[in-house]
């Protein structure tokens, strides 16, 4: 007898080794793998021979699967299969839309577990010797999306420009410029940033500067999505030698 499952699993950001033991183990029980752009193929590894592996991911706005797609397929996966792993890249409640996958497997009598990642948010600046804390430069830190589902810039940037804290944003190159005239109206061009790209992986690759020429450095090193933003005096400087 079949019993569909759902287990929404965070795969990390990026480097196959920062998975956790718990989702690795999940993995293997798998009778389905349905995983994200953003995970590391080594990972699918882990699944037994005999699972179904299928792509649903999305990258840069090309979308393979709309969500409404990927609901369906969930759903009808667990049915005919029994246990479905969603594998996401990072962890599943930050912006992973789990909280929709899990009401439709609720919906539909599925039961459901979520297995937490981590996040690109803080292990990527950690990888680069970046902390989102420091004591005498950051007593916390902002985490937001750089872009809404109706492909606007979101609002939270301009509350976060106001603050001191670390502001850290994904999914924002699209609107770099953008982003960044909001913190120099907020009288913060001198602010110390980075942007790092695919992070944690071999590729990886950052240019630090400052909130008035990082857009600029940017683009002289190629710097593209997926990348993460980061303003704060948390970055170091180009001259200087850091922790």
């Amino acid at each position: 007898m079949i019993i569909p499952f759902l287990s929404l699993v965070g795969a990390g950001p990026g480097d196959p080794e920062l998975i956790t033991l718990k989702a690795i183990n999940v993995i293997r029980r798998a009778d389905v793998v349905l995983y994200d752009a953003l995970v590391h193929p080594a990972l699918l590894d882990y699944a037994p021979p005999q699972a179904v592996r299928q792509f649903v991911g999305k990258r840069c706005g090309s979308h393979s699967m709309p969500q409404e797609e990927i609901n369906r397929l969930m759903v009808e996966m667990a049915r005919q299969y029994g246990h479905v792993v969603r594998l996401k890249g990072g962890d599943p409640f930050i912006f992973g839309r789990a909280t929709e996958e899990i009401l439709v497997a609720r919906q539909h009598h599925i039961g459901v577990a979520v297995i937490p990642g981590i996040s690109s948010v803080t292990a990527v600046p950690a990888s680069q010797m970046i902390p989102l804390t420091s004591r005498g430069l950051a007593e916390s830190f902002w985490v937001t999306t750089g872009t809404t589902r109706s492909g606007r810039l979101s609002d939270d940037i301009a509350l976060a420009a106001r603050s001191s804290a670390t502001v850290v944003i994904l999914m924002g190159m699209h609107h770099l410029e953008a982003i960044l005239q909001i913190f120099i109206r907020q009288g913060r061009q001198h602010t110390p940033a980075a942007i790092i790209q695919e992070g944690t992986t071999p590729q990886a690759s950052m240019v630090t500067g400052t909130v008035a020429d990082i857009q600029a450095r940017a683009q002289a090193a190629a710097i593209g999505p997926p990348a993460i933003i980061i303003i704060g005096d948390v970055v170091p400087s180009l001259s200087s030698e850091y922790l």
